[in-house]
C-alpha cells in the first residue's frame, strides 16, 4: 500500500537536500532533515509508550515540528486528532473530549493549556523535544488504519469528528496530485494544511504563512506581497479572501499560478485578479471538509458565454469534476462519493443527515444546490434551503449574488430570506445605493441593505457567515 509516509520517503529519497518546509520566520528545513527529526520525535514519543491506536490530540504553532509530529505520531500508528482552529480554545476543548484520548501533543506556548483546560489534566504531555535513538521498527499503518480525526467548521451547529484513514489520505493525495503536478521545482506558498501534507508526499516545497490564519482581516495587502516576493513563491494555494487581498497590490513577478478555494470564487474576483496579467493563471478548486476535492476550473477556460450566462442568473460555474469522482445531483442537492470522499463521521449519528446509502454505494450530501451542464461541467446555485421568494419565483442566492457583484460599487453581497421578504445585503460604496436599489427592483427585489461589513467564516473568511449575518440584519 502507498501512504504520505511512504509517499515521504520516496520524496526524500529523491531529494534529500531540497527545502521542504519554509515556515512563517523564514526558517527552512529539508527533506533530510524533516525526516530526521520525524524519526526523532517517534523514538521519544515511543517511550513514552504511544503505540498502535492511541488518540493523540495535537496543538501546535504551524511550523516544520507540527508536519514532523504528523508523521512521527503516523508512523508509530496513532491517530491524531486535530481540532478546529477557527474555533479556537472551544474548538481544542471540544476535540480533547472525543472519546479514546490518551495523550496531548503541544508545542511552544500551547503546552501552557495542558495545566490550563480541565479536559487536558488526564492526558499524557507529548512535547517536540530533542531526542536520541533511532525510530522503532515498527509495521507501516494499514489502509484502513484512522490517521486523522479532524472537524466541520461547526458553522451549522456543533463540529462533527470525520475520521480520515491512511487509504482515504492516499486517495486524496491521488486526487490532489494531477491538479498540482508540475516539472519544475516550485516555491508554493500554502493556506491549506492538507496540501501542505500533499506537497511533503510529492517533494515540494511549502512556503508558510507569515501570519494568523484566524486573523485575515489584519492581515495588510502590502504584507502578502512582501511574504510572496522574499520567498520567491512561484504558486499560491489560498482562500479568496487572500485574493481579494493580493488585487489591491502588486503581483509579484515570480508566482505564475494560483489555486483558490476554500469558498466560492466569483467572476468579478477572477477578472480583477487576471486583469493586463497574460502569464498568471488561476485554478480555481470547489470542494468540502468531506470532499476535497470535487472540481476544479481553469479561469482560462471560461468562454464569453460562460461569463454571459453568470451575470444573467445561471448560477457560478466551478469546472469540470476531478477524475475517479462520482457525482450527481438530486432534488438541486450536489451529492459526491469515491474513494476521496469521506463515507461517514466518527459518530454514526451524523450520518443519517449527510450520508446517503444507495447500492453499495455511499454518497455524501454537500448541502451544495447545481446543476450540471452539457459539457459535463458544475455549477453552483448556493446552499440548499437558501432560496428566497421572488415575484418570478424562488431563487437561490447566487444567481443574483453574482450579477449583483459586478454592480459599481459593490465589494460583497448576500441575498437572504427575511420577515419583510427577499433583501439584498450589500458591503460597498453606500453612495451607490440608489443605483442598487434600481436594479434591484428590476430582479423583483423589494429591499437593498447597505452594511458596512458582511460577516464571514472564521475558517478562511471566504463565505458568509449567515448566523451573524441574520442577526446583523434583523
Amino acid at each position: 500500500m502507498t501512504s504520505l509516509l511512504s509517499d515521504f520517503a520516496a520524496a526524500v529519497a529523491r531529494h534529500p537536500e531540497r527545502i521542504a518546509i519554509v515556515d512563517g520566520k523564514g526558517r527552512e528545513v529539508s527533506f533530510a532533515q524533516l525526516k530526521s527529526r520525524a524519526d526523532a520525535l517517534a523514538s521519544g514519543w515511543h517511550r513514552r509508550g504511544i503505540r498502535k491506536g492511541d488518540r493523540v490530540l495535537l496543538a501546535m504553532p504551524l511550523d516544520a515540528d507540527l508536519y514532523a509530529a504528523l508523521a512521527a505520531l503516523w508512523s508509530l500508528g496513532a491517530t491524531v486528532v486535530l481540532p478546529e482552529p477557527a474555533m479556537g480554545l472551544a474548538g481544542l476543548r471540544h476535540a480533547a473530549k472525543l472519546g479514546g484520548v490518551s495523550a496531548f501533543c503541544s508545542g511552544g506556548a500551547f503546552g501552557l493549556l495542558k495545566f490550563a483546560l480541565p479536559e487536558l489534566w488526564p492526558l499524557r504531555h507529548l512535547r517536540p523535544k530533542q531526542s536520541r535513538g533511532t525510530r522503532p521498527d515498527l509495521p507501516a499503518p494499514d489502509a484502513d488504519d484512522i490517521a486523522l480525526i479532524s472537524f466541520t467548521s461547526g458553522t451549522s451547529g456543533l463540529p462533527k469528528a470525520i475520521p480520515r484513514s491512511h487509504g482515504f489520505l492516499d486517495a486524496q493525495h491521488r486526487a490532489i496530485a494531477p491538479m498540482l503536478h508540475s516539472d519544475a521545482p516550485e516555491r508554493d506558498l500554502v493556506s491549506f494544511p492538507v496540501f501542505v501534507l500533499i506537497n511533503i508526499a510529492s517533494g515540494r516545497t511549502s512556503i508558510l504563512p507569515n501570519w494568523k490564519m484566524s486573523r485575515l482581516s489584519r492581515l495588510q495587502p502590502a504584507t502578502l506581497a512582501q511574504w510572496l516576493a522574499r520567498q520567491s513563491v512561484t504558486r499560491a494555494l489560498m482562500p479568496p479572501s487572500l485574493c481579494e487581498k493580493l488585487v489591491e497590490t502588486a503581483i509579484p513577478a515570480t508566482l505564475h499560478t494560483i489555486f483558490t478555494g476554500g469558498g466560492p470564487v466569483f467572476p468579478d474576483l477572477m477578472r480583477r485578479l487576471t486583469a493586463g496579467k497574460k502569464d498568471l493563471r488561476l485554478v480555481c478548486v470547489y470542494g468540502s471538509t468531506e470532499a476535497e476535492p470535487i472540481a476544479h476550473l481553469d479561469a482560462a477556460d471560461i468562454s464569453a458565454d460562460d461569463n454571459r450566462r453568470m451575470t444573467e442568473g445561471k448560477g457560478l460555474l466551478v469546472g469540470q469534476p476531478v477524475a475517479g469522482l462520482d457525482l450527481r445531483v438530486v432534488d438541486d442537492e450536489v451529492q459526491v462519493a469515491g474513494a476521496h470522499v469521506n463515507s461517514g463521521y466518527l459518530d454514526p449519528a451524523h450520518d443519517v443527515e449527510n450520508k446517503v446509502h444507495d447500492g453499495g454505494v455511499i454518497w455524501h450530501r454537500t448541502g451544495d444546490a447545481g446543476y450540471v451542464d452539457a459539457q459535463g461541467r458544475l455549477w453552483l446555485l448556493g446552499r440548499s434551503g437558501t432560496e428566497v421568494d421572488l415575484p418570478q419565483g424562488p431563487s437561490f442566492p447566487f444567481p443574483i449574488e453574482v450579477a449583483a457583484r459586478g454592480w459599481e460599487g459593490v465589494t460583497r453581497c448576500a441575498l437572504i430570506e427575511t420577515a419583510a421578504g427577499a433583501c439584498l445585503v450589500v458591503e460597498g460604496d453606500a453612495r451607490c445605493l440608489a443605483d442598487w436599489q434600481a436594479q434591484a427592483a428590476r430582479l423583483g427585489i423589494p429591499k437593498v441593505m447597505q452594511v458596512a461589513n458582511i460577516p464571514m467564516d472564521k475558517r478562511h473568511a471566504s463565505k458568509i457567515d449567515s448566523a451573524a449575518l441574520a442577526r446583523l440584519v434583523v
